[in-house]
């Protein structure tokens, strides 16, 4: 007879990812409990199928590159003075936007939460089961024109074609040189009406030009994102600058009581 030791290396060998300890707790549970064998592999494969689902999880989640977003129910609904929150919601909670391959674009100044939106969106897709990849479009561009040849190229625009969703943050910060405009041309055309693209921006399209200076393939390059895409414009005062104010009010009070 298989003694249990023998058991957890041959479960081991066929595959199975369960920690050891879930393994055994549920050998003792089944022993104590007198289950059925019915009963005891309908509890392995949960345990199995939870373990691969956390898995499956964990790795997309280091390559979405997400960070740790400040949570959804912490951003201030009331700052804004303009933003669309019914659709933001709809986005989030349906992700219908993904299935049928359709951009999202959030518009506004620096500090107003652009960014935090976006990540609650990849996160929500992330635990939906889809794929996810976030970077800002600096450093996405910068990743393939490290690149030395045509196929090294290529191979490493898979990393931003591929995804479900691919989130490129921070359009308008840093100019692109016509090169690396047409890098990410080549990553909205293949994208186009397949996968989804959110991008954080602090421009409109008709200020991109200031970013993508001489670059011919700009017109074609909006044309193809915004043709089906949902637009979040949020008017507002810098979260952060009103946080720092916050914060140097309350320590300006505290030395005036203290003094």
């Amino acid at each position: 007879m298989t003694d249990r030791s023998d058991l957890l290396t041959l479960l081991g060998s066929l595959g199975f990812r369960a920690p050891r300890e879930s393994i055994e707790a549920l050998l003792s549970h089944s022993t104590k409990n007198k289950l059925s064998p019915h009963q005891l592999l309908e509890a392995l494969c949960e345990i199995e199928s939870r373990e691969r689902t956390a898995r499956n999880l964990a790795r997309r989640e280091k390559m979405a590159s997400l960070g740790s977003p400040k949570p959804l129910d912490q951003f201030d609904w009331n700052h804004p003075r303009l933003i669309d929150r019914a659709l933001y919601e709809q986005l989030h909670s349906t992700l219908d936007f993904i299935h049928a391959g359709q951009n999202v674009l959030f518009r506004g100044p620096s500090g107003v939460g652009k960014t935090t939106l976006a990540l609650n969106l990849g996160l929500r897709a992330l635990q939906q089961g889809y794929t996810v990849r976030f970077c800002s479009l600096p450093s996405a561009l910068a990743d393939l024109m490290r690149q030395e040849s045509i196929p090294a190229t290529e191979r490493r625009m898979t990393r931003y074609t591929a995804p479900d969703l691919l989130i490129l943050d921070e359009l308008g910060y840093v100019p692109v040189d016509t090169r690396a405009a047409d890098l990410l041309f080549h990553i909205v055309s293949r994208r186009h009406e397949k996968r989804p693209i959110v991008i954080t921006t602090n421009l409109p399209y008709k200020q991109w030009t200031t970013t993508f200076q001489d670059a011919t393939c700009l017109a074609a390059l909006v044309d193809r994102f915004a043709q089906h895409c949902h637009t979040i414009d949020i008017e507002a005062e810098s979260w952060r600058l009103k946080q720092s104010q916050i914060r140097t009010g309350s320590t300006k009070i505290r030395k005036n009581t203290s003094s």
